[in-house]
């Protein structure tokens, strides 16, 4: 079992910046791909980056690639998303999530493990 929380949320203006984190805590000895999904009301969860175990391979949705920049630190059992130039349709509760994997994961319906969520509100 793996345990996720997610931090950083909050309320930010468009434009600015806002750092997600996300802390793994419970076996976390096996090679897990991350990601980070997000749900706006009354919308489907989506994707919005994965890394591979080893942080070397990332991937990112087309609405945040340039903006957005995941990374993760293993000896700290942490995931990072670092959100630059937001904008209000960035506004969602974002989720961080496991996969036992040693390859990236974009599909959610592969992760294994999920957050609790974390609020990001962009304000225009």
């Amino acid at each position: 079992q793996v345990q996720l929380v997610e931090s950083g949320g909050g309320l930010v203006q468009a434009g600015g910046p806002l750092r997600l984190s996300c802390a793994a805590s419970g076996r976390t000895s096996r090679n897990y791909a991350m990601g980070w999904f997000r749900q706006a009301p009354g919308k489907e969860r989506e994707f919005v980056a994965c890394v591979n175990w080893s942080g070397r391979s990332t991937y990112y949705a087309d609405s945040v690639k340039g903006r957005f920049t995941l990374s993760r630190d293993n000896a700290k059992n942490t995931v990072d998303l670092q959100m630059n130039s937001l904008k209000p349709e960035d506004t969602a509760v974002y989720y961080c999530a496991a996969a036992v994997s040693s390859t990236i994961v974009g599909a959610a319906t592969r992760y294994d493990y999920w957050g609790q969520g974390t609020q990001v509100t962009v304000s225009s």
